[in-house]
């Protein structure tokens, strides 16, 4: 994503929040091994690395200051923050959340991008838990949010979809997942739960996915312009005067329908011809069988 920035002419810098990372694969600007790292904390300490990241994010906050330097120093940038992987830290731990509200009150427009692997498509009970995140997480951080569905490119070897594509970004109705549930000797022990679940899912109406193959420009493009929108950069060359009057910002539902059903048909091209809404047919007949019987 640096590189692509750069080459759209972007001054572009990462800042590495994670202290485990001490090998970094890219260029970076500001590295948070420079004021601690996780092997230090965890061999003074005899921390196990999941309590280590935790101290070291807590460190972080309380030297905010230190953060807060080395960014002035590329003022006028765009920033990449490389965070932690550990979800306690963005689904209920305070660090993260604070740390990341003390960069909003000093000015920067801050968006949280959450990867998932496409992988968790592949299965009911691994998609609904990785929803369920991702909600946990935007309502924890309480920021722009945009979650994507990563390695899209790769969704087809995970086996068949019960769904098309859409069904997992838009997340509409996962009540159609139950049947799959159901049929799965682990997963149907919960029953209760995964529709509870489910319905939490929909009641907040909050979470739904982009998507990503990073090899493909015109999906990194796609994705750059959605997080763009969510943090304002989109909006920064235009006039004060323009933005006095909000505008409501209703999606263009065939345009969303289209993209979605392009990258489908460009990486699962193994998939049945059945649509969707037939599944969906299919299965709302069998449930109104069964409730006559």
């Amino acid at each position: 994503m640096q590189q692509f920035l750069e080459a759209l002419g972007r001054k572009t810098t990462v800042v590495n929040l994670d202290p485990a990372n001490d090998g970094l694969p890219y260029q970076c600007g500001v590295d948070i091994n420079q004021l601690i790292t996780l092997t230090q904390v965890m061999n003074q300490f005899e921390l196990g690395p999941n309590g280590g990241l935790m101290y070291c994010m807590e460190y972080l906050e309380k030297n905010f200051d230190w953060l807060l330097q080395k960014l002035e120093a590329y003022k006028g940038y765009y920033f990449l923050f490389d965070c932690p992987g550990q979800v306690e830290l963005y689904t209920h731990h305070h660090s993260a959340r604070a740390i990341l509200k003390l960069l909003e009150k000093h000015g920067y427009k801050v968006t949280c991008v959450h990867l998932v692997d496409s992988y968790y498509c592949s299965t009911a009970a691994n998609y609904i838990a990785a929803t369920l995140l991702s909600l946990s997480t935007m309502l924890h951080l309480e920021l722009p949010h945009v979650n994507v569905l990563s390695k899209i490119d790769l969704v087809h070897k995970f086996g068949k979809l019960e769904f098309g594509l859409e069904f997992y970004t838009d997340v509409t109705d996962l009540s159609f997942l139950q049947k799959c549930l159901d049929n799965d000797k682990v997963t149907s022990k919960y029953k209760k739960l995964n529709a509870t679940l489910s319905e939490l899912i929909e009641d907040f109406g909050l979470v739904s996915f982009s998507t990503l193959n990073i090899e493909d420009k015109e999906s990194v493009l796609k994705l750059l312009k959605i997080i763009d929108k969510a943090n304002g950069y989109i909006y920064s060359g235009l006039p004060t005067s323009t933005l006095k009057i909000p505008k409501l910002d209703v999606p263009d539902i065939d345009f969303e329908y289209y993209r979605v059903a392009n990258i489908q048909e460009k990486y699962m091209e193994d998939q049945d011809e059945d649509s969707l809404a037939q599944q969906i047919a299919q299965w709302v007949k069998d449930e109104e069988e069964q409730n006559k019987q």
